[in-house]
């Protein structure tokens, strides 16, 4: 029997066979109280998560009881409109918490959130590579979700009042920028593109402290206290703003595979073959959904 097909509730039959021992060293190990253990009607029950966390304790794996132990209903990592709105109505169950792609990676890999939402760009291939964030997650068994393809781009002032066409436009004197925080894919991103234009970051006037959201990006151009911003079409549209179309790029859902079966995960991935979400992509704008809930990396060979 593997972990897969392994019941929630377990027999002293079914353990031994998961174990590879025989039965009385089960009973054993039940006697001494060194095996997690329940009894229901008078039936000895073995719960499969406590028996994955007895494993993994007694394993020479530091990290194997943490990415075992159920973590909370969390998306954590970087910020989208539609996935926002997704878990909302969908009443999944989760929470989302936005600081950015490489720190949502690494509350998954502390099991501090059962899925992370991210968009991180590869610097020297200019690709989406989902198989890059496996070097970011040792040894947590977990798959990739593509959740949405978003047009990325420059947010301006309505009417592009300072005539901003490139990414080389946001070197010119006086051209304030709003700026992501550090780790988050559009902080990424917005590196990549300034060096392929010849740039720095460094380079560039920066409007005030780095924001923690695309919405923030918006919110900085529409009052006045940035010329532009990196952020996606959605937000730009929400906010009545100019935009200035860069590329496409995937934004993905990495997943601890436990929780990807779990209700929550389900119960959202459903919502998202709906015609309901569908209907608010086309609304929201900048957003391709045709390949929604594929997987694009799986962890496990």
């Amino acid at each position: 029997m593997n972990a897969r097909e392994a019941p929630d509730l377990m027999t002293v039959t079914e353990v031994a066979d998961y174990l590879r021992v025989r039965e009385r060293t089960v009973y054993e190990l039940v006697r001494t109280q060194r095996i997690p253990s329940c009894k229901l009607s008078g039936k000895l029950l073995f719960p499969k998560r406590l028996l994955e966390l007895w494993i993994a304790q007694s394993a020479d794996y530091p990290q194997a009881a943490t990415h075992l132990s159920a973590p909370p209903a969390v998306v954590a990592g970087s910020h989208d409109p539609l996935l926002e709105w997704s878990i909302r109505e969908s009443k999944c169950g989760l929470a989302v918490l936005v600081d950015g792609s490489i720190p949502g990676l690494h509350r998954l890999l502390a099991g501090q959130a059962a899925a992370c939402a991210l968009h991180l760009i590869d610097p020297d291939t200019g690709q989406y590579d989902a198989s890059a964030v496996a070097k970011s997650l040792p040894g947590l068994d977990f798959v990739v979700i593509e959740w949405a393809r978003r047009r990325q781009g420059l947010i301006v002032a309505h009417g592009n009042p300072a005539q901003i066409g490139s990414v080389a436009d946001l070197a010119r004197p006086g051209v304030r920028v709003a700026m992501r925080q550090e780790g988050s894919g559009s902080g990424v991103l917005l590196a990549k593109l300034a060096a392929d234009a010849g740039l720095r970051i460094e380079e560039l006037t920066k409007a005030g402290a780095p924001v923690s959201s695309e919405t923030d990006i918006a919110v900085a151009v529409r009052e006045g206290k940035a010329d532009a911003g990196l952020a996606i079409e959605a937000v730009a549209r929400e906010q009545g703003l100019g935009f200035v179309p860069l590329l496409w790029e995937r934004f993905d859902l990495v997943v601890r595979r436990v929780e990807y079966f779990e209700p929550p995960l389900q119960r959202l991935l459903a919502f998202a073959r709906s015609e309901a979400f569908r209907e608010r992509a086309a609304f929201l704008g900048g957003y391709d959904v045709e390949n929604t809930g594929a997987v694009v990396y799986n962890a496990r060979p």
